[in-house]
């Protein structure tokens, strides 16, 4: 499972390298994508990478004191393709919730309005 600081990373390095293509990238564009909740030093960027690397979902062909070149491996990309469908899936969710809160919520005023109604002039 990867923290919310790698996520973002990955995210960053998904749209800079589209299509498992290598990419030259500076790792001062990185950090500064970051938002700033989850800035990174130069230190901890090279430890998310490294991590990614060794987890399979980038690969790194160089690093040249802070430009590395590198891919997102197809495991990385069905990584956040996964979160993204659990993200929709829970929005989903939230909205027949809603909507079975306002249906149920109705019914009941109603019914309470009628029994009242039964109560004071039955």
């Amino acid at each position: 499972m990867l923290d919310v600081k790698s996520k973002l990373v990955l995210k960053i390095l998904i749209k800079e390298c589209p299509y498992g293509s290598y990419n030259i990238i500076e790792s001062k564009d990185i950090i500064s994508a970051l938002p700033s909740k989850y800035k990174v030093d130069m230190e901890g960027l090279e430890n998310i990478l490294i991590y990614l690397e060794r987890q399979e979902y980038i690969s790194i062909k160089y690093d040249d004191d802070g430009v590395y070149c590198l891919s997102v491996l197809p495991f990385g990309n069905e990584l956040l393709e996964q979160d993204d469908k659990k993200r929709e899936e829970k929005s989903s969710r939230l909205w027949l919730f809603i909507l079975i809160n306002f249906f149920v919520t109705l019914v009941a005023g109603c019914l309470g309005a009628v029994i009242g109604n039964i109560l004071l002039h039955g």
